[in-house]
């Protein structure tokens, strides 16, 4: 390890920046952050570093770095009178003294905790490493790691949670990389749920005296339902659920009341990169996941090893578990001190009768959260190369299930007929020759363009573009397989200039 990790308290104290440009500016606004006062000298300086500095109280000096600015003679003390020399020992004699018995005279304390050396020139930047070593001054020169008795890690913040990520030079490239992978793992509420537990602390000590048992304590909160809630904003409610949960009985052994909560979450049309953050930390926290036919087996892999999955699908008069029994297991996983995931292809709220089993979970006052996907009719449409709206071709577009919960396809024909619109069906690879027909029927072009995507946004995406009087006969042909989404509209001409994914 080259350099020992500390996260020092800078406020209050100063820093010197030599050099203006972007660098710099980054450099001064990491120290500004931190609650320090910055000043800068260089030769030229941008508006935004000058109004940064002065409004946080430092100064800038449009000139070249002399070794003196190291002094900080703006807040230096006046340098004491020297005494009157001793008579038994007679001044030396300038003229007849050797210049190595007579040592420089030793600079005044400085004003700095710590100097940047950010100029484009690197000899500039050489001698003022020189000269702060010399003085014993922390210093961080840029794009020199070999001058650097500090560097400046890559920072994810989550105020009062820092994490700090360097790789003591050896590939800024990587730290930056490991950085992102980090802060897309980690929530923004964190430094609010730290905040939260800090005002609890106190109260937690007097509640659970034994450490062991106020640790195990810590641990359930702050993976559980009172952290979901602060990560979903709903602060209130974390804080309620806190202090029952140490008001409880069982307190004393440090267990928070275990019970669970459900996430209803949208896994997106297939293909596992469209997978939201938010929802792939919940999956990874899930004790148990309830996924549906279309979730994507890649998707499912991503799960711990000791997570129980539990498949519920349906498909077409063929479904492994009813609805009523679906939710039951919602509620009594969740009642168990579990935290449920219920994954769903494609967004939960279109189409995914999500509403159903969080109205079912709130009848039970089971706490929930609904993380939604990105829909089929988005994903597919994206990965076709066609647009849902176009300024020239559709102005809205219309949402519409193929297939009613009688099997029908008993739907408002004439409203959908209406120019200027984009019609995307979902779940009518069955009902498609009918719906055909119908709006056909009720006045739609025979030679309107459509397009018949099948496991659309995968490796194996196929997209069978027709016309609404051709189509029957594209079906007969093609054989396609579901799942499947059909678009009508004149968007769907665009494909052929817009096709990036290449099917």
């Amino acid at each position: 390890m080259k350099y020992l990790p500390l996260h020092h308290d800078f406020a209050g104290r100063r820093c010197l920046v030599v050099g203006g440009g972007r660098v710099a500016a980054r450099r001064a606004a990491r120290v500004i952050d931190a609650g320090g006062r910055v000043d800068v000298v260089a030769v030229a300086a941008g508006e935004e570093l000058k109004r940064q500095v002065e409004a946080a109280g430092g100064t800038v000096q449009l000139r070249a770095f002399a070794p003196g600015d190291l002094d900080g003679a703006a807040a230096a003390p006046a340098p004491s009178p020297s005494p009157a020399p001793s008579p038994a020992s007679p001044p030396s004699n300038p003229l007849t003294s050797s210049p190595a018995s007579t040592p420089s005279p030793p600079s005044p304390p400085s004003q700095y905790q710590l100097v940047i050396a950010a100029t484009d020139d690197r000899a500039v930047n050489r001698r003022v490493a020189a000269e702060c070593k010399r003085r014993g001054l922390p210093v961080n020169v840029v794009d020199d790691a070999r001058l650097c008795d500090v560097v400046f890690p890559l920072t994810i913040d989550r105020d009062p949670i820092t994490i700090s990520v360097a790789s003591g030079a050896a590939s800024p490239t990587l730290a930056r990389l490991l950085g992102a992978r980090i802060q897309s793992l980690l929530p923004s509420g964190y430094g609010e749920l730290a905040r939260l537990v800090s005002r609890f602390r106190k109260q937690a000590q007097a509640r659970i005296p034994d450490t062991v048992a106020r640790i195990k304590f810590w641990e359930d909160i702050l993976q559980g339902v009172v952290a979901e809630s602060v990560f979903s904003g709903q602060f209130d409610e974390a804080e309620r659920l806190l202090t029952q949960a140490l008001e409880s009985p069982a307190h004393a052994t440090g267990a928070a009341d275990k019970i669970g909560e459900v996430y209803l979450i949208g896994a997106g049309p297939g293909d596992p990169d469209l997978l939201t953050l938010r929802a792939f930390r919940l999956l990874q926290s899930a004790d148990v996941v309830l996924y549906d036919r279309l979730v994507a087996p890649e998707i499912l892999r991503m799960l711990r090893a000791d997570t129980e999955s539990i498949y519920v699908g349906k498909q077409r008069a063929a479904h492994a578990l009813p609805q009523p029994g679906i939710n039951r297991m919602l509620s009594d996983y969740a009642r168990a001190g579990k935290r449920v995931a219920r994954l769903k292809g494609g967004d939960p709220f279109i189409f995914g009768r999500g509403g159903e089993e969080i109205e079912h979970l709130a009848d039970e006052g089971i706490p929930f959260q609904v993380i939604p996907g990105i829909t089929a009719a988005s994903g597919c449409a994206s990965y076709a190369g066609i647009p849902l709206t176009h300024r020239e071709h559709a102005q809205s577009v219309r949402f519409v299930t193929g297939q009613l919960q009688d099997g029908s396809v008993n739907l408002d024909w004439e409203s959908l007929v209406a120019p200027g619109q984009t019609l995307v069906f979902y779940m009518s690879l069955n009902g498609l020759p009918l719906i055909c027909e119908k709006l056909l029927a009720f006045g739609l072009s025979p030679g309107l363009p459509v397009a018949l995507i099948e496991k659309g946004t995968t490796l194996r995406q196929k997209v069978y573009v027709s016309t609404l009087g051709e189509m029957r006969a594209e079906l007969t042909r093609a054989a396609p397989r579901a799942p499947t989404l059909f678009i009508a509209g004149k968007v769907v001409s665009l494909r052929r200039k817009l096709n990036w994914f290449g099917t």
